[in-house]
């Protein structure tokens, strides 16, 4: 005689069939793969360690949004959600992107902090070529300085036109 547990576990493993045949057969031609009789093979419980981060398609997620659009009667949203298996946060930020850009902005499947553009980068960076062209022109300008220096020691003359010789 059968239970009802042991009736749906064979239905789930597929082994159903009428009651009174599976209790003529033996065990070990009801259950694939076992070889003595009287031992039943329990599926395995471990679960895979690698537990994998679900990754959705650009497509998938504007086909969500619009039929989350679409629906009109309440509950239809929760169980579209149920259905796909979403929670709620998914759908928020989907619609918050798809209306801020469209389907291109549902397409970013990188993982990780997302890269936010500074406003004011583009002053900075032309500050930045502004700062190092005058420090080119500065390196310059030193060096010739340096070069004139140079020049009047060699001549002997005084690089401000006045000779301090004659005041000691």
């Amino acid at each position: 005689m059968m239970n009802g547990s042991s009736l749906r576990l064979k239905e789930r493993l597929g082994l159903s069939g009428s009651g009174h045949e599976e209790e003529e057969r033996g065990e070990a031609e009801r259950v694939p793969g076992l070889a003595k009789p009287g031992v039943c093979v329990a599926p395995d419980p471990e679960v895979s360690s690698v537990s994998g981060r679900r990754r959705f398609s650009a497509a998938y997620k504007a086909r969500i949004v619009r039929e989350a659009d679409a629906c009109t009667e309440p509950g239809e949203v929760g169980a579209l959600l149920r259905r796909e298996g979403l929670y709620s946060s998914n759908l928020t930020h989907w619609r918050k992107e798809y209306r801020k850009a469209g389907e291109a902005a549902l397409a970013d499947d990188k993982r990780g902090r997302k890269v936010t553009k500074n406003p004011l980068e583009p002053e900075v960076e032309k500050l930045r070529r502004d700062l190092e062209r005058t420090e080119k022109k500065l390196a310059q300008a030193e060096l010739i300085i340096e070069f004139q220096k140079n020049l009047c020691e060699i001549l002997g003359i005084c690089p401000t036109g006045v000779s301090t010789e004659g005041q000691r």
